[in-house]
């Protein structure tokens, strides 16, 4: 007995439906099939994304309105600019449905898909000449959360033959594309070269390729939760864009490379080439207490300061002569795209604080303060902190603070009219800002992206 469509659409009962509808025969049948069973879904709606890659690019999309059409289903048409970026046409093309999918998904949805068995044969296969370990040879998941939603792709152990035999059975019309034939593609050269000649020999490579990609997936989640709870003990209290160098040094070569790779997942970098992971060990983590070395690949860099490693993103500096007047009202914005504000004590702290807006404030702080001025570090800034008598260089009190070099020299300095230091950031407050901020119940924040 065939599964499809009953027992393997069964999943998506109760749940709204968005489909990805590229109007090929894999697509055309889980539409047809979805709105069969449109009465046991909370709502099914479709989305056809044009690549206009192809000259027939838009004969296509109208092929998929008119069938939507038919079948009484909301069907929304994107067109995208697939940009080469040297990874590939096909890796280009992905991205840019993968983008055009979540500006359409709505809140608490589910994109359905329909990749199948075969095409998890073909990922498992790619992943492996590639070199990918345990997460990349889990190939596709049968479902994730994805935009404001979830992605779900129930075809995954379902041959594409059972598909077509659907198709045929209900005189289904789909597009062929051309270059679906193209063997210069690597999958395509899988799907009609490779792949044949192991069914040959081995009628059920498909199933078993399938087999290995879930097992692989299940590994790769074990892993990834034993990272989780590695990372957890390398991390420094208060600091989530810095770990501990020696809990670091403390796990094993591969441990340590899928701990710092779960970590740059979990700060929004992106991962680091295999071979940078030597670089880290030899450069950073076998670096001298004192060093400030640093290591970069594109969007993301490290650096060694002390016993600990921080991430970030890389900057190009900015300029060191601006300066912003400012009353003191709402967030202001500095040239590094950092922000600085005051935020007012809810009466249970400031967990949910709100920065300050209102004019009594204001009035407060420019007849207290005078017109605020803020700038970068210059040299020569003197500072008088609260419990001292008298005022000490800029310079050593951030020498003590513990506060990372780089950190230091982005800090932006707060002026009172008169000229007197009242905050570097907010990591060093004058006593005069202190005891005001006390009495007026609010706080200077600075609020900053990154290293």
């Amino acid at each position: 007995m065939e599964a499809f469509p009953g027992q393997v659409l069964a999943p998506l009962h109760g749940r709204r439906v968005l489909l990805g509808y590229s109007g090929g025969l894999d697509s055309t049948a889980l539409l047809h099939a979805l709105a069969a069973q449109r009465e046991g879904l909370a709502g099914l709606r479709a989305v056809h994304v044009d690549h206009a890659l192809h000259a027939d690019s838009a004969r296509w999309s109208a092929h998929c309105v008119a069938t939507c059409a038919a079948l009484g289903i909301v069907l929304e048409t994107r067109r995208v600019a697939v940009v080469e970026d040297g990874r590939g046409l096909e890796a280009a093309a992905r991205d840019a449905r993968l983008a055009a999918f979540v500006a359409v998904l709505d809140a608490g949805e589910t994109l359905v898909l329909a990749q199948h068995r075969d095409d998890q044969a073909e990922t498992v296969l790619l992943r492996l000449l590639r070199g990918a370990g345990s997460g990349g040879l889990g190939a596709m998941r049968s479902e994730r959360e994805f935009g404001q939603g979830r992605l779900a792709r129930p075809l995954l152990d379902t041959p594409r033959s059972q598909l077509r035999d659907y198709a045929r059975r209900h005189a289904l019309h789909w597009i062929e594309d051309p270059s679906n034939q193209d063997t210069h593609h690597d999958r395509n050269h899988l799907r009609h070269a490779v792949l044949p000649a192991l069914r040959a020999r081995w009628p059920q490579a498909d199933q078993a390729l399938a087999t290995s990609a879930r097992l692989a997936a299940e590994d790769a989640l074990l892993l990834a939760e034993e990272a989780s709870r590695r990372l957890a003990g390398a991390r420094l209290p208060d600091s989530p864009a810095a770990l501990s160098v020696t809990a670091l040094l403390e796990l094993s070569a591969p441990w340590r490379a899928r701990v710092l790779r779960a970590w740059f997942a979990e700060q929004g970098l992106p991962p680091a080439p295999a071979r940078m992971h030597a670089r880290i060990d030899a450069e950073l983590l076998s670096a001298r207490r004192d060093s400030l070395a640093v290591v970069r690949w594109p969007g993301a860099q490290l650096r060694r300061w002390r016993d600990a490693l921080h991430a970030g993103t890389p900057t190009d500096g900015h300029a060191a002569d601006w300066q912003r007047h400012w009353n003191g009202a709402g967030w202001l914005s500095l040239p590094d795209g950092s922000q600085l504000g005051f935020e007012q004590n809810s009466g249970k702290g400031f967990a949910d604080a709100a920065v300050r807006a209102d004019p009594d404030f204001h009035s407060a702080l420019q007849g207290d303060f005078g017109p605020l001025r803020v700038q970068p570090r210059q040299g020569g800034e003197r500072m008088r902190l609260p419990g001292r008598q008298h005022h000490h260089r800029l310079k050593h009190l951030l020498q003590d603070s513990g506060l990372p070099p780089w950190r230091r020299d982005a800090l932006p300095l707060l002026f009172a009219d008169d000229g007197e230091l009242l905050a570097a950031g907010d990591r060093l407050l004058a006593a005069r800002l202190l005891d005001w901020s006390q009495v007026h119940a609010c706080r200077l924040r600075w609020r900053h992206a990154g290293d």
